[in-house]
C-alpha cells in the first residue's frame, strides 16, 4: 500500500463515495475500483459493503483508513525533517479559518509569516468554524482558527473574545422584547447537522438567554443572512437584533446591551486556535502557532 493509496482510503472514509474520491484523486472510477480490490487482495479483508448505490465503509476497512492517516502523518513528519536538516524552513503547513478572521486578519498575519518562510508551501482554506472543525478532525488541515467553543481534547489557544449583544437605534425596554420586531441572522442550512455534534458550540445560545427571561417566541420580522446586514437595518429603526460587538462600529451611533445570563456571566464569542501536539513536531507548523501567540500577545500588551 503506498502514498497514493493511504490518500485514497482517507478519501473514502470521509466521503464514502467512489466517484467523489475519483474525482480527489484524479482517477477514474475503474482504476479507483481496481486498486480498492488489491488493497483487499493485500490485507485479505474487504473495505466497503454495499447496499444497492449505496456503499459503506466496513470496521476493517475504517481501521485501514486510520492506519493510512498515520502512515501520511509519520511520511510528511520524515520529508519535512530532511528538508529542514538545512537552514531554511521548508515543507507545507494546512491551515483552515473562519471567514470573518479570514477577511480582517489573515491577509496580513499570511503576508508577514511569508516573508519569514518563503519556501513553505501554504494552503489555506475558509468557511464556516464547524466545518473547519471538521477538516481538522479529519487530518485534513494542521491547524483550526474559528469562532466557538468546541469540544476539544487536544491544543488550543485564546486568540479573542466579543461580547454578545442586542443592538438598538433607540432606547428599549428589554422586558417588552417579546412584542418587538426582530431583525434575525438566520443559520445556513449547511450547519444545521451540527446541532448534534458532539463537539457543537451552541451550549451558551441566544435561545438559552431567551428562554430564561420570556414564555413567548421572539418576533422575527426579517431573516437576513449575515450580521453586518442586521446592523443595517436596525440602523434605519426597522426593528432590533442580536449581533456580536465585533461587527458594531463607533460610527453606527447605536445603543447596545450585553447579554447575560442569569448567572450573572455574560455571553462571549470566542476565537480560538486549535490544533493538535503531535504537529507541533512538524516546523512549519510550531513556527506559525508561536507566530501566532507572538502576534496575539503584542495586542493584547498593546
Amino acid at each position: 500500500m503506498d502514498e497514493k493509496d493511504c490518500l485514497l482510503l482517507q478519501y473514502l472514509q470521509k466521503d464514502q463515495n467512489l466517484t467523489n474520491a475519483a474525482e480527489r484523486l484524479f482517477m477514474t472510477q475503474p482504476a479507483l475500483t481496481y486498486r480498492i480490490r488489491q488493497i483487499e487482495k493485500e490485507f485479505q479483508v474487504e473495505i466497503f459493503s454495499k447496499s444497492g448505490k449505496n456503499i459503506k465503509m466496513t470496521p476493517a476497512g475504517e481501521h485501514l483508513a486510520e492506519y493510512a492517516k498515520r502512515i501520511l502523518i509519520d511520511l510528511r513528519r520524515t520529508k519535512e525533517f530532511l528538508m529542514n536538516m538545512g537552514s531554511e524552513l521548508t515543507g507545507s503547513l494546512k491551515i483552515g479559518v473562519n471567514s470573518h478572521f479570514g477577511l480582517y486578519n489573515l491577509p496580513s498575519i499570511l503576508k508577514d509569516y511569508m516573508n519569514m518562510f518563503p519556501k513553505v508551501q501554504l494552503n489555506v482554506d475558509t468557511g464556516f468554524s464547524t466545518e473547519i472543525m471538521d477538516s481538522l478532525l479529519d487530518g485534513q488541515i494542521d491547524i483550526a482558527i474559528v469562532r466557538g467553543d468546541y469540544n476539544w481534547s487536544d491544543q488550543k489557544y485564546l486568540l479573542s473574545e466579543e461580547n454578545i449583544c442586542i443592538i438598538s437605534n433607540q432606547h428599549m425596554d428589554l422586558e417588552e422584547l417579546p412584542h418587538m420586531p426582530m431583525i434575525n441572522r438566520k443559520e445556513p442550512k449547511v450547519l444545521q447537522k451540527y446541532k448534534t455534534s458532539p463537539y457543537n458550540p451552541y451550549d451558551q445560545s441566544i435561545e438559552y438567554w431567551w428562554n430564561e427571561r420570556f414564555v413567548e417566541p421572539p418576533l422575527i420580522t426579517m431573516q437576513v443572512d449575515s450580521y453586518e446586514t442586521c446592523r443595517e437595518m436596525v440602523k434605519k429603526g426597522l426593528g432590533y437584533s442580536i449581533i456580536p460587538s465585533v461587527f458594531l462600529k463607533a460610527s453606527d451611533k447605536l445603543r447596545y446591551y450585553n447579554l447575560i445570563f442569569k448567572n450573572g456571566q455574560e455571553m462571549k464569542r470566542r476565537t480560538w486556535m486549535y490544533y493538535r501536539e503531535a504537529s507541533m513536531s512538524l516546523a512549519t507548523v510550531s513556527e506559525f502557532v508561536y507566530y501566532i501567540k507572538k502576534i496575539s500577545e503584542q495586542e493584547l500588551l498593546n
